[in-house]
């Protein structure tokens, strides 16, 4: 019952290769707009959501609050829809926004440019100059993305348990490399397995509660969850907001117990 990330570039076959899994293995297929739709529950937009994953950011981003709050949102709701396995998710840095959940069998796929382009050129009718310059812009904006928030490089293969070039096998014949690793390794969930992603789910729908909360929205905090027991660790701006963050997290159902004690308060001069 694992949980397979793909991660592509644009128009690399990364969602026709999520299906064909999906179709093999009985796992369901999840994609952005699952995500985001989930997401948005908290009671924020859709299109900031799309945006905070699509559009690389600026340096005027990096002094900004809301990709924080989008981020913690959206990995709330990845780490939810897929913390019983069986589940496919085919969109940017699945591999990323899940890292510390298991089993997660993390895919990459790369196809050639002229593959690439010629599909583009299919789907949306671009001249073989507006395809390529497609390709280069979204592929910079998703490398950017991923440098920004996680500090790595997209494209690094230790990132991945395995990568695919499609230059000289099909999507069927990727297809069938990847079931049969899941069903050969046996990538199930064990109950020690299980109980890390229900850990990470826990964290990640605290974090996101806090993140929402007009009390505690203004923090940055890393949050940690184990068998209910939660800890979590950054800057207060105010002593008083110790006990806000408390009582925002107690509330979160499956909260057992709460370690406070990283949490900084101001510095007084």
């Amino acid at each position: 019952m694992s949980v397979i990330t793909i991660s592509r570039g644009s128009f690399s076959g990364g969602k026709t290769l999520a299906e064909c899994l999906a179709r093999r293995l009985g796992y369901r297929c999840i994609d952005r707009d699952v995500i985001v739709e989930r997401a948005a529950a908290y009671g924020v937009s859709q299109d900031a959501l799309r945006a905070a994953l699509e559009k690389p950011p600026s340096f005027l981003d990096r002094f900004q609050h809301k990709k924080y709050l989008y981020l913690a949102l959206i990995q709330a709701a990845l780490a939810e829809e897929v913390r019983g396995g069986k589940a496919i998710y085919h969109g940017l840095a699945g591999h990323l926004l899940l890292k510390g959940g298991h089993p997660i069998l993390r895919t990459r796929i790369i196809a050639p440019m002229e593959t690439r382009v010629q599909m583009i050129q299919e789907r949306l009718k671009y001249s073989r100059h507006d395809a390529i310059a497609y390709i280069e812009r979204v592929d910079e904006g998703r490398h950017k993305w991923t440098e920004f928030l996680y500090g790595v490089d997209w494209g690094d293969p230790t990132l991945y348990d395995i990568v695919l070039n499609l230059e000289y096998i099909t999507l069927e014949e990727a297809c069938h490399i990847i079931s049969s690793m899941v069903i050969e390794r046996s990538f199930e969930f064990t109950p020690e397995c299980q109980q890390r992603m229900d850990d990470l789910a826990l964290g990640s729908r605290v974090r996101a509660d806090l993140a929402i909360a007009p009390s505690t929205a203004d923090l940055e905090l890393e949050v940690n969850a184990h068998e209910g027991a939660v800890s979590i660790k950054g800057k207060v701006s105010t002593l008083s907001q110790i006990n806000e963050v408390k009582q925002v997290a107690s509330a979160a159902s499956g909260v057992v117990s709460l370690n406070l004690d990283e949490l900084m308060p101001p510095v007084r001069v």
